[in-house]
């Protein structure tokens, strides 16, 4: 099973393209995010990369939440870090470099976000599952991939995978320039 590789990764040397003012009011997190997340909940983000989503998940499930953001590249999560600090948020953001296989996180979490990074994943099954690993009962999936980048078809591919790896849709938010659906156990 391999998870991502290189060639398909976003380069922590694009972070700056990731995580700024347009960026956040192109898709700003907290519309994105703030229905689906509560105060007191774990929540992972998934292919975090400097933080965008991460901290504003932070922020949300406030002091007795947690925020696990998983990244392959230790360059992207050194970013978060720096950023975590800055903003007092150091004690509800743990970071983990996952390995090229597999995530490798064993807690389990309410809310997990894909956002623009499944089509990175080279065995999206292998990934969907060890996402309903980790996931609590009830708990919920954000896919959310670029219509620049990934066909209607091949998005609409990836969700037949979720619901084989035992996920069950509920809604397709709206979000600009993408194709999104929100899963449940």
């Amino acid at each position: 099973m391999q998870l991502a590789d290189s060639s398909r990764v976003c380069s922590w040397k694009h972070a700056f393209a990731l995580d700024n003012p347009i960026r956040r009011l192109i898709h700003d997190p907290k519309k994105i995010l703030g229905e689906y997340i509560k105060p007191g909940q774990t929540v992972l983000d998934v292919g975090c990369g400097p933080g965008t989503f991460s901290i504003a998940m932070a922020k949300m499930v406030g002091e007795s939440g947690k925020v696990i953001a998983v990244d392959l590249q230790e360059e992207m999560l050194q970013i978060l870090r720096e950023k975590a600090v800055n903003l007092g948020l150091e004690s509800r953001i743990f970071t983990h470099k996952s390995d090229p296989d597999r995530i490798g996180v064993s807690l389990k979490v309410d809310f997990v976000l894909a956002f623009y990074m499944v089509h990175e994943v080279p065995d999206s099954k292998a990934f969907l599952k060890e996402i309903v690993s980790l996931l609590k009962p009830k708990g919920k999936l954000l896919i959310v991939e670029p219509k620049f980048h990934v066909s209607a078809t091949a998005f609409e591919k990836t969700i037949e995978v979720a619901r084989q790896a035992g996920l069950r849709p509920i809604c397709r938010p709206k979000i600009r320039f993408s194709n999104s659906q929100l899963l449940s156990l």
